[in-house]
């Protein structure tokens, strides 16, 4: 069962490296559900050694994209497969809720050897049985989900199921508010293929700026929380 860091900044590289987190989805605008990252910090996540999957979603909000907005998220795609990333994350719908297979399609002909995950644009999708099937049947290797819930504590009995139904045709990887009070359950009850967190707290970046915004920011004590828990208990 492998750990995976939701990283969304240079210092949750940094965490995830110092920590030897098994891999990270990198991300950025934590916030607003994560969007894809800057070229630059791609690189630099790269450059560590750290395996990283990097979120492809161009926009917050919903899953339903426009072709614009698929070319643009195949083009970052492209990139990513170029400079030898290990995978990728997407999840895009139809305005019906189904899963985007002609999308899926497109990614396999750019992506070349990379992992391809599907995140949690599943848990907004019509029936959750179908929709893993689709995606065993379009090549996804795997799924972040919290149980087709707003968050794994009220999916947790679906989370099991899921990995039931899957029966390692997909790895079922669990995320969306797991914390140190129920990642033991998750490991032991679930047992999934991975756990996904970020481990952040908000904080107020730049205070004595006029630009000073509240981020969700990576926060390394409860990172380091977590995994001793899930490591030692």
């Amino acid at each position: 069962m492998k750990i995976e860091l939701c990283a969304a900044s240079q210092e949750a590289v940094l965490i995830a490296k110092e920590l030897e987190i098994n891999r990270i989805e990198l991300c950025q605008n934590l916030d607003q559900g994560g969007t894809t990252p800057s070229a630059g910090i791609i690189k630099y996540a790269q450059d560590f050694g750290i395996e990283t999957h990097v979120l492809i979603r161009p926009r917050a909000g919903g899953f339903q994209y426009s072709d614009q907005e698929k070319n643009i998220m195949l083009n970052d795609i492209k990139f990513c497969q170029q400079i030898g990333i290990s995978g990728v994350v997407i999840g895009s719908l139809k305005q019906n809720f189904e899963i985007d297979t002609e999308f899926i399609q497109c990614v396999h002909e750019v992506k070349g050897d990379m992992k391809l995950t599907f995140h949690r644009a599943f848990d907004e999708t019509i029936e959750w049985k179908r929709s893993m099937e689709t995606l065993i049947s379009q090549r996804v290797d795997r799924i972040l989900t919290s149980g087709f819930a707003s968050n794994v504590d009220i999916g947790f009995q679906n989370l099991k199921n899921m990995v039931d139904f899957a029966d390692d045709r997909i790895e079922i990887m669990v995320g969306g508010g797991v914390n140190a009070g129920n990642i033991l359950k998750i490991r032991d009850e679930v047992r999934p293929s991975a756990i996904h967190f970020s481990g952040t707290v908000k904080a107020l970046l730049d205070e004595e700026s006029a630009f000073s915004e509240t981020i969700l920011k990576a926060d390394k004590n409860r990172i380091e929380r977590l995994l001793d828990v899930f490591l030692n208990q």
